[in-house]
């Protein structure tokens, strides 16, 4: 039996709906953090991404499936059951998102003033 996924894992994460570099849509590097220890079934991902609509977490979960860096898995059973697992391709991306966070934890401060020095201009 897995470790249920914390319902606050992400509560002290920063916004990085603004990041320069981000992977797929703006719930994807958060799904990747989700799968990271293995497979996991749709409902147990509602828990901490519970800001995302389901809508939108099937939306993201069938780009990723797209892009190759999950696999859904549909079981014969009832009730039926889904899981989906990274890929070694949805693997891959750690070590680059790992440098991302790295940037915006140095220069992301940098960055907001920037943006906001612009939009005072306009």
């Amino acid at each position: 039996m897995r470790e249920p996924l914390d319902p606050a894992l992400f509560a002290d994460c920063d916004d990085h709906t603004d990041l320069p570099v981000r992977v797929g849509d703006k719930w994807t590097a958060k799904i990747l953090v989700c799968l990271r220890d293995g497979p996991r079934r749709f409902s147990e991902l509602q828990v901490p991404l519970a800001p995302v609509t389901p809508k939108v977490l099937t939306e993201s979960l069938r780009a990723m499936e797209r892009d190759g860096l999950v696999t859904r898995t549909a079981y014969d059973e009832t009730p039926p059951r889904v899981e989906y697992e990274l890929t070694p391709l949805g693997h891959s991306l750690f070590q680059p998102l790992a440098a991302s966070c790295t940037w915006n934890a140095t220069h992301g401060a940098e960055m907001a003033r920037a943006r906001e020095e612009y939009a005072n201009r306009r």
